[in-house]
């Protein structure tokens, strides 16, 4: 099978020289985005607009680049994510706008429209098959995303709590499916709660958005109600005690296998783009209300026609990077009893898995994992 190829530029830019949403501009030239036949078509720009709190996802400089070049090229551009399923400021359209607006995405700043893909209040999807799915057999994705005729994702690279990574399978199979989707991803796995470690907090209650912990005011400790728990790990990740662990150890690599087969529904049978920026690597994702230190320096600029290599070429880049001092990955390696699992990502968030989503999308034909990285 030929190499994938990704292309590559550094953050480097010089005094007086082009600034980087420039260097953007010529990189995804160089890597041929011209090729796509945009001449009056609708181009959906798939992003992730942060989080309110969260100040580490991508500039709309950047976003407002690639609009640029889609307009440069006849298309009709707008920027697009769909409703989470979790509390925040973008459970619906109206919020998930106003944190847009709030975090500098604007028709002004960024060039085009803003539309929420899934609708007002995250319904508004539709069911899309998957060729070879062996998880998932139709994928609920936004309807504004597919309705597009031309598909761009402009991803944030950073590390995440349960994936290992957020890159472009993350960005474009989690990010485009409806409310809906997103549950139907997250649905393996229940998490249990330890009794004797648990302080009665109530912050992980805080973060579900389907019943799924009660609090025993007897007690006063939470608990988990099974039935109504989609597994999604927002509490995991909310706990500072330890006190939350998933029952079913399989959970995450499910999880990866449903976001490679959802990101394969999305792109299939239509022209796509990838680009992904290594900037401002947080160990969590940007759905986080906050943002923790960079636990990796800025490394540079990719982008590919292939999201499979260019997820790959990605995790190269970083695992051969140095970790950042004073960064949650820099304190576990500092650790008595910590244990190198020669991998960032895994060092960052021991319980995080990435491996199992690069292998069932190169399995299912979402890409290839070979590339070759030219240096523009």
């Amino acid at each position: 099978m030929e190499k994938s190829k990704v292309y590559f530029t550094n953050f480097r830019t010089q005094a007086f020289g082009d600034g980087l949403p420039t260097k953007l501009k010529k990189m995804i030239k160089k890597a041929g985005i011209g090729d796509i036949d945009m001449d009056g078509k609708f181009v959906a720009i798939k992003m992730h607009f942060g989080e309110l709190g969260n100040i580490s996802y991508l500039r709309p400089n950047y976003a407002k680049a690639v609009a640029d070049v889609v307009k440069e090229l006849g298309g009709k551009p707008f920027l697009t994510d769909c409703n989470t399923m979790y509390p925040g400021s973008r459970k619906n359209a109206l919020e998930h706008l106003e944190c847009a607006w709030e975090n500098g995405f604007t028709p002004l700043t960024v060039g085009c429209p803003v539309i929420i893909g899934d609708g007002l209040k995250g319904t508004d999807d539709i069911e899309v098959p998957v060729e070879g799915g062996e998880y998932v057999k139709a994928a609920k994705i936004g309807r504004a995303v597919m309705d597009a005729d031309v598909f761009i994702s402009l991803t944030h690279f950073k590390g995440h709590e349960m994936t290992g990574f957020g890159g472009a399978i993350k960005n474009i199979g989690m990010g485009c499916g409806s409310r809906a989707g997103k549950t139907e991803q997250h649905r393996s796995g229940t998490p249990h709660i330890t009794a004797e470690v648990c302080r009665g907090c109530k912050r992980c209650q805080r973060e579900c958005a389907n019943g799924g912990l009660v609090f025993d005011e007897a007690a006063k400790k939470m608990t988990v109600d099974t039935e109504h728990c989609v597994g999604c790990g927002r509490c995991l990740g909310a706990c500072n005690f330890d006190a939350i662990a998933f029952n079913n150890e399989n959970a995450n690599e499910v999880l990866n296998c449903k976001m490679a087969e959802y990101t394969k529904a999305v792109v299939d049978g239509r022209p796509s783009f990838h680009i992904s920026l290594i900037v401002d690597v947080s160990p969590n994702c940007d759905c986080h209300g906050e943002n923790d230190a960079p636990i990796l320096p800025n490394i540079g600029m990719f982008a590919s026609f292939d999201p499979l290599a260019l997820d790959q070429a990605c995790v190269d880049a970083c695992l051969a990077a140095t970790p950042l001092p004073n960064s949650q990955l820099a304190e576990n390696m500092k650790k008595a009893d910590f244990v190198d699992h020669h991998d960032h990502f895994r060092n960052s968030t021991p319980e995080s898995e990435w491996r199992s989503c690069l292998d069932h999308a190169e399995k299912i034909g979402l890409g290839s994992r070979s590339y070759e990285l030219i240096e523009v």
